[in-house]
């Protein structure tokens, strides 16, 4: 009989013994491995942590005591182990689990999360607010060394050294860049720190030589030197926290060992375990990049559904590339997004011209801009809901000293399983605003590679943003070629009702259009092209023929561009229908069903349009 059909919650979990607890994380990883088979998710950075993820449930508290899990994509065993088993073959389906902690979710998840690098300022943020309320539960965040490549994290460091609330960050490095250090020695040795023992030790030493007077610092200073030296994690000892590692993070019962001595430490302390991403899954262990978020698969061969639809992300690779082959300004950004963004092939072509620099979007793009004023071409290219973390920087150092910098921003528009956090929902709102910005939204992927040249040769900083995969099919040009930019293309010309529209949803418009003809209705249908500058002369074309307009596109409508179109027809008689997504955030789900809810289907449109003619 299974163990993990008598577990239920963390409760039944403490009543295993530990001898066990290596076959229930093995049935816990055939459960993640079976569900995201069918679903889809994040699978390496689950499967790494599920020896960490038992121990920590093992020993601690929840929901009482705080668990933080960065990003949250290796939440998955968290999930089963806290009243979700049952629920767990729905992960990441419409109605069912998130792939991410949610606080509205389960009691369980002290916070909410879906993007890198906040855990630790989440976690001081409790052992803040407990000790204001004098309350005496734990706080435990879990972040991964992707993640401490962020500026945010660092923040967090620092101001939970300076701080020196009890608190305790878990480093899950699967990088291996300091595996010489792993072993049984090292195991022992962060087991010895950690003993009772030898933390009164240490601190009747720092007694002891704080009594000299005049000498008392320098020894004081003398004997950190010493501890750090001795053992890896100088900088978050310099930072204020208790550094303990590194230890292997799949002997659970050494980890459970580990965290019941640290239980009652004092101040901020940091243990850095060494896990390895895909444990227990072969091809998941082989190919941890793949397998980090991926689609259904097989698993016996591991293999996935081939796609051989072109995609936005790879017309997008492939131009650049071209692009590139013939001007030696061009260099490429990603922040640890290769693969996603396409610019792996550009990486191999341009080493020297391309740059990864770790999840650091706010850097990425003042790095880009400084390039750019020295009359190089980056392009950077970011995910859209990750591009919201690097506002200010946009504002301050490209469009400010209006710099061409180019802006990619891919997974623009509902982006279907991951949900809410993912969802790249906000980029036109949030960027319309800002002054010298060139906003380009191509309609189909032939559209994309036009749009990217133009950027490229613009000599203004610009966005481009495009949606996750597969475009309308469109015929892709052998050669890229200049836009006029702000200039619209009548695509459909009719006098009782027109459409404008953006992106992808100019296509839905067509079809739209083709069903209005048939009960005899002539629609005009425009492809915008530009956000900004937005192309009046188009619109008040279309003014003299119809006062009926249904603005579409694939953002919330608030700010959006519909908006703009508003705007502009304000009190010139016209009837503006705006289409786009409503003031709330989009849950996960499937990507046409989404679509399908929201009216933002042929259908849903033509009815619109029916209303008001």
């Amino acid at each position: 009989m299974k163990i993990l059909n008598n577990i239920y919650n963390p409760q039944n979990l403490k009543k295993v013994k530990k001898e066990d607890l290596g076959r229930l994380a093995k049935e816990i990883r055939e459960e993640i491995i079976n569900t995201t088979s069918r679903n889809g998710g994040h699978l390496a950075s689950s499967l790494g942590v599920v020896d960490l993820t038992i121990a920590i449930h093992y020993v601690f508290y929840a929901p009482y005591d705080k668990i933080i899990w960065d990003v949250g994509h290796q939440s998955y065993a968290h999930k089963i182990l806290t009243e979700r088993k049952n629920k767990f073959n729905t992960l990441r389906t419409y109605n069912g689990l998130s792939g991410f902690p949610r606080i509205a979710e389960s009691e369980y998840d002290s916070f909410g999360t879906g993007h890198s690098s906040t855990s630790i300022s989440a976690a001081l943020g409790f052992a803040v607010a407990r000790d204001l309320k004098k309350e005496d539960y734990k706080v435990i965040a879990v972040i991964g060394d992707g993640s401490m490549t962020a500026g945010l994290a660092f923040e967090g460091l620092q101001n939970a050294g300076h701080l020196k609330k009890d608190m305790l960050v878990i480093l899950n490095d699967n990088e291996m860049f300091i595996s010489q250090k792993v072993g049984a020695i090292a195991g022992y040795f962060a087991k010895l720190l950690t003993a009772s023992m030898a933390r009164k030790f240490e601190e009747k030493v720092m007694q002891t030589v704080s009594r000299f007077r005049g000498f008392g610092s320098p020894f004081s200073k003398l004997i950190k030197r010493v501890k750090v030296m001795l053992f890896p994690g100088m900088l978050f000892e310099e930072m204020g926290f208790t550094y303990i590692g590194p230890v292997q993070g799949h002997d659970i019962n050494n980890l459970a060992d580990i965290l019941e001595n640290l239980k009652d430490m004092k101040g901020p302390v940091l243990l850095h375990i060494i896990t390895k991403k895909g444990k227990g899954y072969a091809p998941a262990e082989d190919d941890p990049v793949k397998f980090h978020g991926v689609g259904k698969f097989d698993i016996l061969t591991g293999k996935t559904a081939q796609n051989k639809e072109i995609t936005y992300t790879s017309v997008f690779s492939d131009t650049l590339v071209k692009l590139a082959q013939t001007d030696s300004k061009i260099v490429a950004i990603t922040a640890a997004m290769p693969e996603g963004t396409g610019l792996d092939k550009f990486a191999k072509s341009f080493k020297n011209r391309y740059f990864d620099v770790g999840i650091a979007e706010g850097h990425a793009v003042t790095f880009a801009a400084a390039m750019s004023a020295d009359g190089m071409r980056p392009v950077c290219a970011i995910y859209s809901t990750f591009m919201q973390r690097a506002l200010d920087n946009i504002i301050h150092d490209v469009a400010l000293q209006n710099l061409p910098v180019i802006f990619a921003l891919d997974r623009a528009g509902l982006v279907g399983e991951d949900g809410g956090t993912h969802h790249g929902v906000f980029d036109l709102s949030y960027l319309k605003y800002i002054p010298n910005l060139i906003i380009m939204i191509p309609s189909d992927e032939n559209e994309l590679q036009h749009m990217l040249k133009t950027a490229l040769n613009s000599n203004k900083p610009c966005v481009i943003r495009y949606p996750r995969g597969a475009g309308t099919g469109a015929t892709l040009d052998k050669t890229p070629h200049m836009l006029q930019i702000g200039k619209a293309a009548v695509l459909k010309d009719g006098d009782d009702i027109c459409f404008l529209s953006v992106g992808n949803h100019v296509e839905t418009c067509l079809q739209a259009a083709d069903l209005l003809a048939e009960k005899n209705i002539r629609a005009s249908v425009v492809n915008m092209r530009f956000l900004k500058p937005l192309d009046v002369y188009a619109i008040t074309g279309m003014f003299a023929k119809t006062k009926k307009f249904i603005t579409v596109e694939e953002n919330v409508l608030i700010g959006g561009f519909g908006e703009s179109i508003k705007s502009l027809l304000y009190n010139s008689g016209a009837v503006v229908e705006c289409v786009g997504l409503p003031d709330k955030f989009i849950e996960h789900g499937n990507v046409k069903l989404l679509r399908k809810k929201y009216g933002l289907t042929p259908e849903s449109i033509t009815e619109k349009a029916l209303k008001i003619l």
